[in-house]
């Protein structure tokens, strides 16, 4: 079941977790996107591999998406 809040936002999951996804305006996501070798980017990339949020956001993503992001990121979990 899935609860939809303003902008289609997803407040609620199968998982019970009440979150919306902010990962596509993250600061720190944008960071690292430029400067992903700095200190805050490597910390944001370490950050992802436990992140509820980015887990949520991750998985909630369609099969071409998760493709793009494990790419890009260097991402193998989930």
């Amino acid at each position: 079941m899935c609860i939809f809040g303003p902008n289609n936002t997803k407040l609620y999951d199968l998982n019970r977790t009440f979150m919306a996804h902010n990962c596509e305006n993250c600061k720190f996501r944008a960071h690292y996107d430029q400067k992903p070798n700095s200190l805050l980017g490597k910390f944001w990339r370490w950050h992802i591999n436990f992140c509820p949020g980015w887990k949520g956001y991750f998985t909630s993503q369609s099969d071409e998406k998760k493709a793009e992001l494990r790419e890009k990121y260097k991402f193998q979990k989930y």
